[in-house]
């Protein structure tokens, strides 16, 4: 599956702040850039699994349709 989404870094005096435009609650820090960059990563898959999980548990035993969903770049 192929989703484009928007990085946004944030200078500091300590590092980097960073947070994903589309995807709330994935945001991280780094001391560097490419540690910021590289804990983004990490915590988009974080909120993604952690997202389906909960899906999973609330809806457990009910009569659902589960399927892929690809998403067309813009």
């Amino acid at each position: 599956m192929n989703i484009e989404l928007t990085a946004v870094f944030r200078k500091f005096p300590e590092g980097y702040a960073a947070f994903v435009e589309e995807l709330p609650g994935a945001n991280t820090q780094g001391a560097t850039l490419e540690e910021a960059r590289a804990n983004l990563v990490e915590a988009v898959t974080m909120v993604l699994e952690a997202n389906r999980q909960l899906a999973e548990e609330e809806l457990q035993g009910e009569n659902v349709i589960r399927e892929p969903l690809k998403i067309a770049a813009t």
